[in-house]
């Protein structure tokens, strides 16, 4: 068990210029084939054939002047990665702001959506996976203008860029949350008598998270 107390919040606003990924491996965690300078531990945001790796930031594991490995994402399964759809682009993410003074952090949607189907031979329907419901989430930020974090909220949310808000945890056993989509934000402050003033960033994710 872990709090999140403590953990620090940046958003991307700064991204390389997408590079050709040639070929991506079946594999436990997977190598992509691309001409590259990445470095262990970079960011990188993932577009291409594979749906359920489209749109989402990954860390690089590995790297070579040829390939490296997206940490953590199992494409074994070819029936959810088919064997040779895993050419695209990547690009990485060359600059993160601090998001300070949090208020907190809401996360709405992700969960399992159903569908009832009634069966002509039985009187019982039978509920049936039918993915997952859209995923926001919602940082409430204490208000100051002067500080880095508002002009780069402003920045992605009013140019419509898709970006990444990752949050990593403090302590021992530290981890890293990656959620990548669109940015909206209101920088009208709330005004409520005894209370922080206070303003809304609301991330629309693209797919799942990223956790490591």
């Amino acid at each position: 068990m872990q709090l999140p107390n403590n953990i620090a919040f940046a958003v991307a606003t700064v991204f390389a210029t997408a590079v050709s990924v040639t070929a991506a491996t079946n594999a436990a965690e997977a190598v992509l084939s691309a001409t590259n300078t990445f470095a262990a531990g970079d960011y990188v945001e993932y577009i291409g054939g594979w749906s359920k790796a489209n749109g989402r930031v990954f860390r690089v594991k590995a790297p070579t002047g040829t390939n490296f490995t997206l940490e953590g994402l199992d494409t074994t399964d070819t029936s959810l990665f088919p064997a040779g759809a895993g050419t695209g682009t990547v690009r990485k993410v060359t600059t993160w702001v601090p998001i300070t003074g949090v208020v907190s952090a809401d996360v709405s949607g992700g969960d399992g959506k159903t569908v009832e189907v009634a069966l002509l031979d039985s009187d019982m329907p039978v509920m049936l996976p039918d993915g997952f419901s859209a995923t926001t989430v919602t940082l409430t930020i204490a208000d100051d203008k002067s500080l880095a974090h508002h002009a780069a909220l402003k920045s992605v949310s009013d140019g419509v860029k898709l970006t990444c808000l990752r949050g990593i945890l403090p302590g021992a056993t530290a981890g890293v949350l990656l959620y990548a989509g669109y940015c909206s934000f209101n920088e009208s402050p709330s005004l409520a008598k005894g209370s922080v003033m206070a303003v809304r960033a609301t991330f629309s994710l693209q797919n799942k998270v990223v956790r490591y």
